[in-house]
């Protein structure tokens, strides 16, 4: 787990203030001290997700959150999860929780497959070995500016597709308005005499290219759009790429070496032991 543990130990240094306080009083300035820590290290985290990624988004550079020492625990936890209460995620965002996202930063490896992939695979689109990643350059009005899909328009495709079978997910579009999202119309020309079938709106579609063949087949593998006369427009939307290995990035240790958290630690409470003691 990407996460970084906070404990008051070794009191000796202050064993001469901890006989002016009381037991409730010592174990407040250590929760004081634990929970002062704590947020030091999350300000380190955050610089340190915003350093080694590049474009992160603000999903992930938010994401470390403090759980913070009590009086009846004193330890504090530090760690990239949805909330501070480190509950599981219910599906507030179309992707997993940062702790999936982040684990192979930290320990290398392939990366935990988004909820959007997860639905596609079930549908049958995403071939088993693969997940999705955007276009050099992404489809116009899909993209968020920092290499991902908008979740709104992530949501459409997904439901296009017929793939919203994951909780959180609109139902799946009716025929009715794929036909509509088409807006297909006849033009017809005077001097030609023949009349050619115009896609103004879009039409999306899978292909598998080489993988299982088919009418698209000379298209890489991934989902495309087509457009104008006779959809002769077609430009990537999402592609299929097989799942690659990270190495990583990320490192707690380093994260907590760089605070100096044991240092850190006996300087806020010893500080928070004096002001307790009204010294």
């Amino acid at each position: 787990m990407l996460e970084i543990n906070i404990k008051a130990e070794g009191l000796d240094a202050v064993r001469d203030l901890l006989g002016k306080l009381s037991g409730p009083e010592m174990r407040q300035a250590q929760v004081r001290a634990i929970n002062d820590t704590a947020f030091q290290v999350r300000r380190e985290m955050t610089r340190e997700l915003g350093g080694v990624f590049d474009r992160v988004t603000p999903f992930i550079a938010r994401s470390p959150k403090v759980i913070m020492a009590t009086p009846d625990k004193l330890s504090a936890s530090i760690l990239p999860t949805l909330d501070s209460r480190n509950l599981p995620s219910t599906g507030g965002k179309v992707g997993v929780d940062p702790q999936h996202v982040l684990q192979a930063q930290q320990f290398g490896g392939r990366r935990a497959d988004k909820r959007s992939e997860v639905a596609l695979r079930r549908a049958g689109i995403l071939p088993v070995g693969y997940q999705t990643s955007i276009p050099r350059e992404p489809y116009p009005g899909s993209d968020d500016g920092r290499g991902n899909l908008r979740g709104a328009f992530l949501a459409q495709l997904i439901s296009y597709l017929q793939a919203s079978s994951e909780q959180g997910y609109r139902a799946n579009m009716t025929q009715r308005r794929r036909d509509r999202l088409a807006d297909r119309t006849r033009v017809s020309s005077l001097e030609t005499r023949k009349t050619s079938r115009v896609i103004r709106g879009v039409v999306y579609f899978v292909s598998f290219g080489r993988l299982r063949g088919g009418t698209a087949g000379h298209l890489a593998p991934g989902v495309w759009a087509k457009t104008g006369t006779h959809g002769a427009q077609i430009k990537p939307v999402l592609m299929f790429v097989r799942q690659g290995s990270y190495t990583p990035l990320l490192s707690m240790e380093r994260i907590a070496d760089r605070v100096g958290v044991d240092e850190y630690l006996a300087r806020r409470l010893r500080f928070r032991l004096r002001e307790a003691a009204g010294l």
